[in-house]
């Protein structure tokens, strides 16, 4: 039994978990940000060329 309370690899497999889950979300956020922002130059840039 104290074996297994003394393991943290679960733990810091955790810890790697939140840290990854956080940068996805970081990484969505700013590629829809962006994303919005392109579209709305290509939108600008097809109203010029009609």
């Amino acid at each position: 039994m104290r074996d297994l309370a003394a393991d943290t690899s679960g733990a810091t497999a955790m810890e790697y978990a939140l840290i990854a889950s956080l940068i996805s979300i970081v990484i969505v956020t700013a590629t829809a940000a962006v994303g919005s922002k392109v579209s709305g130059m290509f939108n600008l840039v097809s109203t010029g060329l009609k």
